[in-house]
C-alpha cells in the first residue's frame, strides 16, 4: 500500500512559475519510477515527466525545456518545477509511483489543480 500526497498547485500568470511536490509513504519499493501526469476535462491523462529512483528523467515534448522533475529519495518525494508556464499547462496534475517491472504496482495521488491565466 502506497499513499501519494501532492501540494503546490494553484493559480499563476502566463510566463510565471510554480513548484509541485509529492510525498510518498507506505510500502515503497526501490525499483520505482515517480512522475507527473496531467488531465483536462474530456481528454486522456497524459505524461508530463518521469524520474527513476536512479535519477534518469523523461519529459513530454510540450514541457521540455520549461519543466524540471527531481527527486529526494531520502524523503520519498518528487518535485516538478514549472517555469515559463503557458495557458495550455492548465490541468489537474497527478503524482504517480509505479514499479519498474510489475504492472500491478501502480499508485496515484489525488491530483492538484494548476491554472495558468493569460
Amino acid at each position: 500500500q502506497v499513499q501519494l500526497v501532492e501540494s503546490g498547485g494553484g493559480l499563476v500568470q502566463a510566463g510565471g512559475s510554480l513548484r509541485l511536490s509529492c510525498a510518498a509513504s507506505g510500502n515503497i519499493f526501490s525499483l520505482n519510477v515517480m512522475g507527473w501526469y496531467r488531465q483536462v476535462p474530456g481528454k486522456q491523462r497524459e505524461l508530463v515527466a518521469t524520474a527513476t529512483y536512479g535519477g534518469a528523467t523523461n519529459y513530454a515534448d510540450s514541457v521540455k525545456g520549461r519543466f524540471t522533475i527531481s527527486r529526494d529519495n531520502a524523503k520519498n518525494t518528487v518535485y516538478l518545477q514549472m517555469s515559463n508556464m503557458k495557458p495550455e499547462d492548465t490541468a489537474v496534475y497527478y503524482c504517480n509511483l509505479r514499479h519498474l517491472m510489475d504492472l500491478s504496482l501502480n499508485y496515484w495521488g489525488q491530483g492538484t489543480q494548476v491554472t495558468v491565466s493569460s
